[in-house]
């Protein structure tokens, strides 16, 4: 019904990832905060088509000391975005895996 309403729109997203399992909804900024493998996105609920990303990947560092552990350099050697919360009025406060280190920041969100 969805469909033939035509009333759904598509996101791809990024390309090899379907890592998208944390989210903040902010009605106050009239915001979707989406977190993913090394990004956040930014959704405008008004317009859903108008999004911001955030690029936030793992260190190189990082990166190279999981891949010497023996983890899977692609699928698990990234920082997938756990924690979106609300800290403030100008800011988010994010937490990421960082490649087995965990690793937060505050988010500036105005």
């Amino acid at each position: 019904e969805m469909l033939e309403s035509n009333n759904i729109i598509n996101f791809n997203g990024l390309a090899n990832s379907s890592s998208y399992h944390t989210f903040l909804l902010d009605e106050e900024r009239s915001r979707l905060y989406v977190g993913a493998k090394d990004h956040i996105f930014s959704f405008n609920l008004v317009n859903i088509k108008e999004y911001q990303k955030i690029v936030w990947p793992v260190s190189h560092s990082r990166r190279d000391e999981c891949k010497w552990a023996g983890k899977d350099i692609v699928r698990e050697c990234a920082n997938f975005i756990k924690v979106l919360k609300a800290y403030n009025q100008t800011h988010l406060y994010a937490c990421g895996t960082g490649a087995f280190h965990p690793v937060c920041t505050y988010i500036e969100v105005g």
